[in-house]
């Protein structure tokens, strides 16, 4: 790996262990009910409200990550790459055209599509980056990969014992899941 490359890695890397906290943190606050008077409602309605932002910049960041990888770094994308970017690239464009509709009423039935099309895109998203991660990390394949392009185990990097691009991938459909589930409707966005 080249010195810009393994910086870039360090850094994603180090952003995907944080997210990973983030989030575990995020379903904390979703599946219990925290003290709703308090820090867990402002910090929640804050998220909420800021769902579609902070969701496009999980989804920009990882299309821009992805195009690192394959047109600097040369990391070629294998099947489940080209399935979980084709994903994550339809919810950029998704949550951009939201972000930039006006707030009237028409636009809160797009922003609400939008939170469904996230949520049928992430959920689609999550369980092929887990199996692709599981599969960089020992797992025995149970859908033979493509014979076209390298093999779907095929590891670039390995950081913290466990964050490979899957990781990545599989971390922010993960974040995308959190924002879109603490979206409440007619939020400021």
């Amino acid at each position: 790996m080249t010195p810009l490359v393994q910086a870039v890695t360090n850094f994603l890397s180090l952003g995907t262990v944080a997210s990973d906290i983030f989030i575990l943190f995020l379903f904390a606050i979703i599946l219990t009910p925290l003290d709703q008077t308090g820090w867990g409602k402002k910090i929640t309605k804050f998220l909420g409200d800021h769902a579609i932002l902070l969701s496009f910049l999980v989804a920009a960041g990882s299309v821009v990550g992805s195009l690192f990888y394959s047109e600097y770094a040369h990391f070629a994308p294998c099947e489940l790459c080209w399935i979980q970017r084709g994903l994550l690239y339809t919810e950029a464009v998704i949550l951009f055209l939201a972000l930039f509709a006006r707030k009237e009423e028409h636009v809160r039935k797009f922003h609400a599509w939008t939170q469904k099309a996230c949520l049928i895109l992430s959920g689609i998203g999550f369980p092929i980056a887990a199996y692709h991660m599981y599969l960089q990390l020992g797992g025995g394949a149970i859908v033979p990969c493509s014979a076209i392009g390298p093999s779907c185990s095929y590891v670039y990097f390995l950081q913290y014992g466990y964050v490979t691009i899957p990781t990545m991938s599989l971390t922010a459909f993960a974040l995308i899941l959190a924002f879109m589930l603490l979206r409440r409707p007619n939020t400021a966005d």
